[in-house]
């Protein structure tokens, strides 16, 4: 027989028939092979060690690839074409989180950039990198979104805001998975933690989150659908309890909502031992349990937990689970592995590292991005960009970090390619200044034995730049810190520096936003780089030198002090609004979401519409023209928020739209438009899911601008 008389061996039937087909020639146990993730390779990601897999079954379903090169993957892939029955290729995952080799800003940093077609870009290297090194498939973008900067965490994801994660979620989705799965660039998304997890209890990793359903719809679940819509293939069970049923147990969110709602058609995989982990949170009385809860509630495939491998086969007998259920994901996982291409084409052709990673357009839009995701914070008397001729001290741990500046879920950057910041600055300057370099002190600890040194050449200086931050493995997943504020001895280098310097910059590099108000107040300018990958040297230098104007706006809002926590833009309006103030402090934030600084101005004109009387179903443009009446070319983003003064469901006082993010010369005056939805973008969801308009007012809020609209 040839293979094409075969039906899913022939690439010229629909997928849904060769789905079905092998389907129909699976025995029990080769079924439950495919919804089984094992590891394969060397894991460099510390929370997730586990006993590598020596003896892998031919018939696994998917593996985590950890290597840099195909080899291996393709001598797994060769064990499972040649040796099963029926020769199903693997599926090979990675968290590849902020790129593979070409490593960009973290997330959070790249939100700040809201700059989507860069984002895109970047996810598209990515996915290039991915594909030639043996991965089919990345265990990201995360659109949790995320209020507590003590949750390490929200350095995987898009900040507080609901649109924001949609937004960029989506666009991660056509970046990693492109027009086609199935050509040799491009690879599954996964959208992750499905769902709420980001609401963890007090910023603590792993813990309960208490959801109402009416937040469950308005805030937690609507970058899913948007992603969902999007095309995302695949998703992944999260760690949390949502009020009581565990998200990887939950019948409600996995079934309900996922699958008969929004009509999901693709893949749901467990997180790292997500299954398991139902014991612990005393929904299963063991493994066994944990297994049958999972896949009933629609989790798909079980990442590492080793429950599905282990019982299916008995709670299948035992008629706890039924053959059409565990059909059901098997035809899933089969589906996207299909929509890979992976049955055409099971094995990656070998190529030399050069031909694969750091290719010039991939630097550039990574060098890019990390200029356009740092924020300026501060900039007191116009004191950046620096003028030529000075002598500048450059000084603290982050100056001469390396892997630090990677931040989480760093792929397979390597240190050797990563930018310094001293050097950097002293690159960008030359013999424009004098710059000098002394360390001070490591990130934590408290050898101050440099700090008199500090002193004297901080009385040298005309400028003190000093750069301070978190490590890298300082945020990410189980790096939950009640204290997010900058350590000691850190703080003692800059009180140090500011006691001697005539002026004093301060450069953060950091995965979460800090408590840093006393160190602001210290400062004459400060710039939040974030952890910036591969390239944030130059583009702190540049934006130092006045060679780059910066652009990036907060994702995340960051507090005053750790006791505001949570603190975000998005809040319902309060019963008091005269009252219910902190007594020994404000109650505003520190820096707002939003914000950030530029070297140059902008004015906004007044926003022009066609009317504004609208109704349920109409579609519309607003436009605003925005003039940059500064000295230098600029970025502009233009943020669109909605604001309903009453409903049956009392909404936030500002709820973000839209956003656009364009280049203004000097002089120039630029229209900015949002195409309005008067469902999607005036109307709100009940605690169902259900979207409706109301009759009413309800304004746009557009810089210093606003407008009022009337429903019908």
């Amino acid at each position: 027989m040839k293979p094409n008389d075969v039906l899913y061996k022939n690439p010229s039937i629909p997928i849904d028939i060769r789905v079905n087909d092998l389907l129909s020639r699976m025995t029990l146990k080769e079924k439950i092979m495919q919804i089984n993730q094992y590891t394969l390779g060397t894991n460099n990601i510390e929370n997730n060690k586990g006993v590598e897999v020596k003896q892998i079954p031919a018939e696994i379903g998917s593996l985590i690839y950890f290597p840099t090169d195909p080899e291996l993957r393709n001598r797994m892939q060769r064990h499972a074409m040649n040796d099963s029955r029926l020769g199903i290729p693997i599926l090979f995952g990675y968290d590849c989180i902020h790129g593979f080799r070409t490593i960009f800003p973290i997330p959070l940093a790249q939100a700040c950039s809201w700059n989507v077609p860069l984002f895109e870009k970047g996810c598209r290297v990515a996915a290039q990198e991915c594909r030639m090194s043996g991965v089919d498939w990345t265990f990201s973008p995360m659109i949790d979104v995320s209020r507590d900067p003590r949750w390490g965490r929200v350095a995987e994801s898009f900040g507080e805001d609901p649109y924001a994660n949609a937004t960029f979620g989506s666009a991660a989705v056509r970046g990693y998975q492109g027009r086609n799965m199935s050509d040799s660039l491009s690879i599954a998304a996964c959208l992750k933690h499905y769902v709420g997890y980001g609401a963890s209890e007090a910023g603590r990793d792993y813990v309960y989150t208490e959801i109402s359903r009416q937040s469950l719809w308005d805030t937690y679940l609507p970058p899913f659908e948007k992603c969902v819509q999007a095309g995302a293939a695949t998703l992944m069970s999260s760690f949390n309890n949502i009020s009581g049923i565990p998200s990887s147990a939950n019948h409600y969110t996995l079934t309900e909502v996922l699958r008969k709602k929004w009509g999901f058609r693709g893949l749901m995989v467990s997180d790292w031992g997500a299954v398991e982990q139902l014991v612990h949170q005393n929904m299963a009385r063991d493994l066994k349990e944990a297994g049958q809860l999972a896949l009933n509630a629609g989790v798909d495939m079980d990442m590492m937990s080793h429950a599905y491998d282990t019982y299916l086969e008995t709670l299948v007998d035992e008629g706890k689970i039924s053959t059409s259920t565990l059909d059901e994901a098997v035809r899933r996982t089969l589906r996207v592995k299909f929509q890979l291409g992976l049955f055409e084409h099971p094995y990656t052709p070998v190529s030399k590292a050069e031909d694969r990673f750091l290719r010039p357009q991939s630097v550039a839009a990574a060098r890019q991005m990390a200029a356009e995701s740092m924020v300026l914070l501060k900039n007191e008397h116009q004191v950046l960009p620096l003028k030529q001729g000075l002598k500048i001290l450059v000084t603290g741990p982050v100056a001469d970090a390396t892997h630090d500046l990677l931040g989480c879920w760093w792929g397979h950057g390597e240190d050797g390619d990563i930018e310094k910041l001293n050097e950097s600055i002293q690159k960008e300057f030359g013999s424009q200044a004098e710059v000098r370099y002394i360390k001070g002190c490591d990130f934590d600890g408290t050898d101050e034995r440099q700090f008199k040194q500090v002193e004297k050449l901080s009385r040298w200086a005309d400028i003190v730049i000093t750069c301070v931050g978190e490590k890298g493995s300082w945020s990410g997943e189980n790096n939950s810190h009640a204290d997010i504020a900058l350590p000691t001895i850190q703080r003692h280098l800059i009180q140090c520096v500011k006691a001697s310097a005539k002026q004093l910059v301060l450069v953060l590099a950091n995965g979460r936003p800090m408590i840093i108000t006393d160190e602001v107040a210290m400062a004459d300018a400060v710039i939040e780089m974030w952890q910036p990958g591969l390239y944030g040297g130059s583009a702190v230098a540049g934006i130092l030198s006045g060679r780059i104007n910066p652009s990036g706006r907060l994702a995340m809002t960051f507090p005053y002090s750790q006791g505001q926590i949570p603190i975000y833009y998005g809040r319902r309006h309060s019963a008091r609004p005269h009252q219910g103030f902190y007594k020994d402090q404000t109650s505003e934030p520190l820096y707002p979401f939003g914000y950030g600084l530029s070297y140059t101005t902008f004015a906004y004109g007044e926003p022009k519409t066609a009317s504004h009387e609208v109704k349920a179903g109409d579609k519309f443009d607003v436009i605003i023209p925005i003039t940059n009446t500064g000295q230098r070319d600029g970025l502009e983003t233009v943020f669109w928020y909605v604001s309903d003064p009453y409903g049956k469901i009392t909404r936030p006082a500002q709820e973000l739209k839209h956003f656009e993010k364009k280049l203004i010369k000097k002089g120039e005056t630029v229209d900015f438009v949002f195409h309005v939805n008067v469902n999607r973008d005036f109307g709100y969801v009940d605690s169902e899911g259900k979207r409706f308009v109301e009759p009413g007012d309800i304004m746009i809020f557009v810089g210093d601008k606003k407008l009022k609209f009337t429903i019908k």
